[in-house]
């Protein structure tokens, strides 16, 4: 990832409102939500939530989708993903513990992914 990209992708999150939408995008998991649905969520006014969303979507951290009269917004899991890593790539320096609670985080996230009564 260039450094402009990750800029452009942390400005975008570098405000409450987006921080909070793009938030509720990554718990509401791959299906999304409706633009209504956020907005009742986060008591947010739908043309604020729609500037938000647009911020977030030119940062390429929100995708949308038709469906029906609804549009539906998801994480852009991807580019989360590469924010991260490039967030990350350099960490340590020869000391896991600054970046073992990350790899906690990762695995009970991974935990979460597995059916209801799958061992690991």
């Amino acid at each position: 990832m260039e450094l402009i990209l990750a800029v452009k992708r942390l400005s975008a999150l570098a405000q409450p409102a987006r921080l909070s939408v793009f938030r509720f995008l990554v718990k509401a998991g791959p299906q999304g939500a409706a633009a209504g649905d956020i907005a009742r969520a986060l008591e947010i006014t739908p043309n604020t939530l729609s500037a938000q969303l647009n911020v977030l979507a030119n940062a390429g951290l929100a995708i949308s989708r038709r469906d029906g009269r609804s549009i539906i917004y998801t994480a852009d899991y991807d580019s989360m993903s590469q924010l991260l890593v490039y967030l990350m790539e350099d960490c340590c320096q020869g000391r896991p513990e600054i970046c073992s609670p990350l790899a906690d985080v990762a695995a009970r996230a991974a935990c979460c992914d597995r059916p209801q009564g799958a061992l690991s």
